[in-house]
């Protein structure tokens, strides 16, 4: 699913320093310059949104959506395919761009690319689907519950797989009829935002019903505040959640909070400590690290403890870091200096309360080696906090119930794995863990996009998006009686 052509579909003289509100236009905020973190160099510069700017593209969109959900199923569904058939077209362009702009390797940005046209064809057959119900009642009487749009929707979205985590929101909740105005994280404006428009403006989507405003966090919360706004989906860190949910709710506005994870990864001491080694390297240093369902702790039984984080040591001398965008290197830099520093803190307060560093421990610039840490345990801040970055937390249990306790001394609750070659053993510790999403034989990090995806405590506030949750997130039930007379009442 590639091309060997150049599109040029970000155009980006277009977006410079605009919004999008089906046009490009002019933003009231102060323009920045977006820069690749591989490089340190700009790759362009981007207006910020701000407050005034969020209510204009509010009030716009509560005017434009009544004619979109009004329109018909086919004719909407087709403007999901169109732009679906633009992001293919334009594969490799799209993809290299957000590899180099999220400082991803480049099979990152395929990934995210490739995951959003999934996400855009599944918006489309969303409108092939029952969108009700016929309920039981009394003879006379037709008795349905309909889905029906919330009106706008604000989508709010992180810097790590930013194409995928807004679009994730923002075609499902077109397709349910709502109108959306998505803020995308200022550090990636183009693949978590600009890039989406240009696909829906290339599609046709009718103007008015998608708007673009990158923005700091002013612009987030006028949209949380906003009385056009009946919903918010927001992705990103629990303490950013927490200040979303606040400020949504006392507005009186539906919340989806995907937020942080501190995943357990289970090896038992029978699994192939090889495959084992393999799936807590990928799950721990993907993107370095930077995902909410990174593998946050090893959970290796003792007997298999030592041998397997020597496993993880090779891997990790063997990884190349670098300019991965460019095909140089297996990982890439850390966002920016704030989440480096960050994790280099967690290692060395680690290191200072008893974990020992196997490997790596050290950065150039934002970029950060793979780590290993080892005789991690609870209270150190490697095994409490969530850490965004390449580090593999090693932690040994004695017993499954040790192993099950580890797992949920944590507030958050987002993603579990373990691997055994002993299903039903494993399967009966995965009922016992507080996670939204179980996986035997795999490790943390998995989304097909048809799947529910949410997490429980710190990591999400209940709901899940994707799949037949959808539905369930981006409308509202309406319940609808019908009879040919009105009866008569005893008043």
């Amino acid at each position: 699913m590639s091309v060997s052509e150049t599109t040029h579909l970000l155009q980006p003289s277009l977006e410079a320093e605009c919004v999008f509100n089906g046009d490009w236009v002019p933003a009231s905020g102060q323009v920045i310059g977006v820069i690749e973190p591989a490089t340190g160099e700009p790759m362009m510069r981007c207006a910020m949104a701000d407050a005034a700017d969020v209510a204009v593209a509010c009030r716009s969109a509560a005017l434009a959506q009544p004619a979109w959900a009004a329109m018909g199923p086919r004719e909407r569904a087709q403007v999901f395919r169109k732009a679906a058939e633009c992001a293919e077209q334009a594969f490799d362009e799209l993809a290299l761009y957000v590899a180099r702009e999220t400082g991803g390797a480049l099979f990152k940005g395929a990934h995210e690319v490739r995951e959003a046209i999934v996400l855009l064809h599944q918006a489309a057959g969303m409108l092939s689907e029952p969108h009700g119900v016929v309920l039981p009642s009394a003879a006379g009487r037709l008795s349905y519950a309909r889905r029906q749009p919330h009106g706008v929707v604000g989508v709010i979205s992180p810097f790590n797989f930013p194409l995928v985590l807004s679009m994730r929101s923002v075609a499902p909740a077109l397709a349910a009829g709502n109108a959306v105005v998505l803020k995308p994280d200022p550090q990636t404006p183009v693949s978590g935002g600009f890039l989406i428009a240009r696909l829906f403006e290339a599609a046709g989507l009718p103007k008015g019903l998608l708007h673009v405003l990158p923005g700091a966090a002013p612009a987030g919360e006028a949209l949380c505040r906003d009385p056009n706004v009946r919903m918010i989906a927001f992705t990103g860190s629990t303490a950013a959640g927490r200040k979303v949910a606040e400020v949504a709710g006392r507005n009186l506005k539906k919340v989806a909070l995907e937020l942080g994870g501190k995943n357990p990864l289970i090896v038992l001491e029978d699994a192939d400590l090889d495959l084992a080694a393999s799936n807590a390297a990928w799950g721990a240093w993907l993107h370095q690290g930077q995902i909410c369902m990174a593998t946050g702790l090893i959970l290796a039984h003792h007997t298999i403890a030592a041998a397997l984080t020597r496993k993880l040591v090779d891997k990790a001398r063997a990884l190349t870091v670098g300019n991965a965008a460019r095909g140089e290197a297996a990982l890439g830099p850390l966002i920016n200096k704030r989440q480096l520093e960050r994790v280099h803190a967690i290692v060395h307060d680690s290191v200072q309360a008893g974990a020992r560093i196997e490997v790596g421990g050290e950065y150039d610039r934002l970029f950060y080696r793979p780590t290993v840490l080892s005789g991690v345990r609870p209270g150190m801040r490697a095994f409490d906090e969530e850490m965004f970055g390449p580090v593999a937390t090693v932690v040994s249990f004695a017993t499954d119930e040790e192993a099950i306790e580890l797992a949920n001394l944590t507030e958050y609750g987002l993603s579990a794995a373990i691997i055994s070659p002993s299903i039903g053993r494993a399967m009966a510790i995965g009922e016992r863990l507080d996670c939204g999403m179980l996986h035997i034989n795999d490790q943390t990090v998995a989304d097909e996009c048809s799947n529910p995806f949410g997490g429980r405590g710190a990591s999400g506030n209940g709901g899940s998006v994707g799949g037949p949750a959808d539905w369930d997130e981006y409308t509202q039930w309406q319940w609808v009686t019908v009879k040919d007379t009105p009866p008569t009442y005893p008043f």
